[in-house]
């Protein structure tokens, strides 16, 4: 259970900074404690799309990995960040993803974020 926590945690921190670096990735909120609790169910919301779909995509797309040299890897999480941008649109949350190339660029910031917080963070497997 703490692991899981401390990923939802390093991924609503890796989606924080996409916001702040890019433009065309909002969070609106009308205070910071809501976009806080907005960045952390989209958090959720993420790790479920890639526990869930990224799966069944990287083996759909194993014969692109192998002629990119993983390469393809890049548009894989630019597609997930657009599906947890969608769905968080239709769940009413005020997160939103504008065009693939944003993806492309905000995808690559989680995953490098996402991999420094998780080397500061601790991680318990008990």
């Amino acid at each position: 259970m703490k692991n899981f926590v401390v990923k939802t945690i390093a991924n609503a921190g890796a989606l924080a900074v996409a916001v702040w670096l890019l433009d065309k990735i909002t969070l609106t909120g009308s205070g910071t404690g809501r976009k806080i609790a907005t960045l952390l169910v989209v958090a959720l919301l993420f790790g479920l799309v890639n526990f869930l779909v990224k799966p069944i995509v990287k083996v759909l797309t194993f014969p692109l990995f192998i002629l990119t040299l993983g390469l393809i890897t890049l548009v894989v999480n630019a597609l997930m960040l657009l599906l947890t941008s969608w769905l968080a649109g239709k769940l009413d949350l005020s997160f939103h993803v504008e065009g693939f190339w944003t993806a492309v660029l905000g995808g690559l910031i989680v995953s490098i974020v996402s991999w420094a917080l998780h080397v500061v963070l601790p991680d318990d497997k008990d």
